[in-house]
Order: structure tokens, then C-alpha cells, then sequence
């Protein structure tokens, strides 16, 4: 098969605790945007991976980082689903104003991705969701971009629709079921992952 006729392929990532909660809902509601468009998913569960380590925490074991503590492990597994990913969309609950201690230390023991420049020239996009309209959405979509940038993600959000700004990304407020506008904003970033990841392809 041609490389361009392979189906994009989108990673989900939830930094929520919880499973099947309000972050959960966006990113399989991405998931399925992606699939009805042709492409190829998968969503993983930062918190279930991260509790299986005794330490699930950097402890900086060595710089530059070998990646010694995720070898053998799960996490190994699913940065190998990164290696592959065409793009990454990445969500979190809004923890004192920022992301998850899950979703910090499953990023922080990707250090090693880092130094080799795995994830370079992957499509990202951020969502959080707050308790409150304005519960610190904003402050953890920026750390989630931060991160992807340093990875070298090529990161988009929906800032291109007329009608909404979506600076930063998608901005829910729970239950993330009923936010019509933020559900709206999230069809438009999936979109552009998915053209953006299309028209990179050659850079990865």
C-alpha cells in the first residue's frame, strides 16, 4: 500500500482519572469525528498506565533519558501507538488550574521521545474541561500545547471558524455533554487535525 493511501491514523489520549467521564465523553465523541472520515483510532487511558508503575513520577534516572523506566512496561506500548500516529489530540480535567498529575507524568516519562525526536511533525490539538465556564480551561489547554510543542507537535486548534474564537483549543465546561458550543468547536479542530495530518505526511 502506498503511503498516501494509508488511513490517517489519530491518537486520543484522556488525562482524566476518569474513565468514562467528562473528557472521556469530547475525546470519543474526536474518535468517532476521525472514523466517520475514514481514519484509524485509538484512545488511551493515561491514569490506568501511569498506576501500574510503583513510581509513576520522573525521577530524572539520567540525562539525557534513556527511557529506562518505560521499557517492558505498558507505557513502552503505547508510545510505540505514538511513534505511529499521524495526529495526537490530548485532553484533561482542569486541576488547580492545569492539567492532571496522570496526564504530567505520563508526559514526563516521555522524555526520552524528546531526545530522539519521535513525536516531530505529528498534528496535535488540546481539551480541557473546567467545573466552571471559567475554571482554568484556558491555563491547561496552554500547558498541554506547551508540552506538544517541546515534542515538536505541530499544534492546531479551531481559532479559524468566523463565527468563535477557539484560541486555545477546546474549552468545556462539565457536564461536557450538554456544551453544545465546546462539542462544535471540538468537530472543527478534529477536522483540521485530520487535513493538517493529510497534507504532512511528508514530514514524518
Amino acid at each position: 500500500m502506498l503511503e498516501r493511501e494509508k488511513p490517517v491514523f489519530i491518537v486520543g489520549i484522556n488525562g482524566s482519572p476518569i474513565k468514562d467521564g467528562n473528557t472521556a465523553y469530547l475525546l470519543n465523541k474526536a474518535m468517532e469525528q476521525v472514523e466517520a472520515m475514514g481514519g484509524l483510532t485509538c484512545l488511551i487511558q493515561a491514569g490506568e498506565i501511569m498506576n501500574q508503575f510503583p513510581v509513576p513520577f520522573c525521577t530524572n534516572c539520567s540525562t539525557p533519558c534513556r527511557g529506562a523506566c518505560v521499557v517492558d512496561s505498558p507505557l513502552y506500548e503505547v508510545h510505540q501507538l505514538l511513534r505511529e500516529a499521524d495526529g495526537i489530540i490530548v485532553g484533561s480535567p482542569v486541576y488547580f488550574g492545569t492539567v492532571s498529575a496522570q496526564l504530567k507524568a505520563f508526559w514526563d516519562k516521555a522524555r526520552y521521545m524528546w531526545t530522539g525526536k519521535v513525536l516531530l511533525n505529528k498534528v496535535g490539538g488540546a481539551v480541557a474541561v473546567g467545573a466552571s465556564r471559567f475554571g482554568g480551561q484556558e491555563g491547561t489547554l496552554r500547558t498541554i500545547q506547551d508540552i506538544m510543542l517541546i515534542q515538536g507537535i505541530t499544534v492546531v486548534n479551531p481559532s479559524y471558524r468566523s463565527d468563535k474564537p477557539g484560541h486555545c483549543g477546546v474549552a468545556a465546561q462539565k457536564p461536557s455533554s450538554d456544551d453544545q458550543g465546546a462539542q462544535a468547536e471540538l468537530s472543527v479542530m478534529v477536522k483540521r487535525i485530520y487535513e493538517v495530518s493529510l497534507a504532512t505526511r511528508s514530514l514524518r
